[in-house]
């Protein structure tokens, strides 16, 4: 299939809607754009022989849209299809990498590299493409669809101070201009010595004053700082992947379970510590409470169980029947690192206001199978609820088979890895492009894929 190019001039305008737009999940509007080669025409890109390694849900199809770009982490999409891709490790000394296809043919063909900053959030909004690093969030005015060489960077946050585990400021913003930000609690279970057996819980946890939890900002004021904003969410260990439903005008967070049940012997064996406690999709309310760290979820039961480090058993509800419950809840540390609701209507309409999840994979599983690295697809109701099971959308990140069947969530993403480092590639962004297209990025070597809906609808 012939590749067919049009070429948007300065004059034309397009409906466009997708949350890599202006921010995740932000309704469509009409946007002027620059002289800037867009491909506008979805079924004139034809997809991989292979689609890129990927195994996907029927009727779709991929392409290696660019590779070899670094350790990525989350990216975002202008309205004119650039491209920005947030990297965990500097790359010749730069931080964020901007890719933009100028002949139309599907794929990156200008790199740009510029910043100074690693990190994982990212977000486009208001004109400006917004990032962070562990101690920061910032941004860059974009113009026509680029950050200029001569662009500076803009403080929106400074001065958070590093924590030695989940340190990412992972990011949301809402149409009017909020800004949400994840502050993981730099510890497993606010333990008085974390991560050992035997140590209690500290009560209550003083961790939860300042980390734990989600905080709101303004996304148009500079140099604010960790006292200028305002705890919206508590009781969250860590939440990489955050994005701001539309559809009902709602945050939802990816909540990353706890680590080490197995410290504390009885019920809470190898196996049970492995698969528990859950990793949970939150519906985040203003002062909403889910229960980090005195309770986790398992998700066999549906029930929030006390913590052993609080006097837990297994079996007592305890404090917790009063805390927040997940609206889904997933095997334990398949790390759930992105979250975005599908705007567009390129795929087929049961996937609209869906939601897509970023499976980056399981470290500590054993004796368990490897678990996770896998993009799954949650159908949602107009209650801003899953209305069915989630289902595995595209897979075979790892290089390794599948247990599952795509489109279902049967055994799905259980794998024999010997170990997360030899896994192929490891799905950790997404982000919805003009066209409807889905984007997919990779932590190991830089990958992002392309997702296409290639069947009639």
């Amino acid at each position: 299939m012939k590749a067919i190019v049009l070429l948007v001039t300065a004059t034309t305008t397009l409906a466009l809607a997708g949350p890599g737009l202006t921010t995740p999940g932000k309704s469509a509007k009409s946007v002027p754009l620059k002289p800037h080669a867009v491909s506008v025409t979805r079924a004139a890109i034809a997809p991989d022989p292979d689609n890129g390694g990927l195994k996907l849900a029927s009727g779709f199809g991929a392409l290696v849209f660019a590779d070899n770009l670094g350790k990525a982490r989350h990216i975002a999409v202008d309205n004119a299809g650039t491209v920005f891709v947030k990297l965990e490790k500097l790359n010749e000394g730069k931080g964020i990498v901007e890719l933009i296809d100028a002949n139309g043919d599907g794929r990156a063909d200008e790199t740009i590299k510029f910043g100074n900053n690693t990190g994982t959030g990212m977000a486009i909004y208001n004109g400006y493409m917004y990032a962070s690093s562990d101690t920061s969030v910032y941004r860059y005015k974009l113009t026509n669809g680029k950050v200029m060489e001569t662009t500076p960077m803009e403080p929106i946050i400074t001065g958070l101070t590093l924590q030695r585990q989940h340190a990412s400021k992972s990011m949301a913003i809402s149409p009017d201009g909020k800004l949400f930000v994840n502050f993981g609690a730099p510890s497993n279970a606010c333990q008085e010595k974390d991560r050992q057996k035997g140590s209690k819980g500290m009560d209550p946890c003083p961790i939860l004053e300042e980390y734990g939890g989600i905080w709101q900002f303004d996304a148009n004021k500079l140099n604010q700082h960790k006292a200028d904003g305002k705890r919206y969410a508590t009781g969250i260990r860590n939440a990489v992947a955050l994005d701001w439903n539309t559809a009902n005008n709602t945050l939802y967070a990816m909540q990353h379970g706890r680590d080490n049940l197995n410290n504390w012997g009885g019920i809470f064996t190898d196996e049970y510590s492995a698969e528990f406690p859950s990793e949970e999709m939150l519906m985040v309310k203003e002062g909403a409470d889910f229960g980090w760290p005195y309770c986790f979820n398992n998700h066999d039961k549906n029930q929030k169980l006390l913590a052993p480090e609080y006097g837990g058993d297994g079996t007592k509800v305890d404090r917790c029947a009063g805390k927040d419950k997940p609206i889904m809840a997933f095997p334990g540390h398949w790390a759930p690192n992105d979250l975005l609701f599908y705007t567009g209507s390129a795929f087929p309409a049961r996937y609209k206001n869906g939601a897509f999840v970023c499976f980056h994979g399981s470290w500590n599983r054993a004796p368990l199978k490897q678990g996770g690295y896998f993009v799954a697809f949650i159908p949602f109701g107009k209650d801003g609820r899953p209305s069915g099971k989630y289902e595995v959308f595209a897979e075979n990140f790892a290089g390794v088979a599948e247990e599952g069947k795509p489109g279902t969530s049967v055994n799905a993403g259980k794998l024999d890895l010997a170990s997360p480092g030899d896994a192929k590639a490891r799905p950790v962004g997404l982000a919805q492009g003009p066209d409807g297209s889905l984007y997919i990025s990779d932590s190991v070597k830089g990958k992002v894929w392309r997702v296409m809906y290639m069947a009639k609808k």
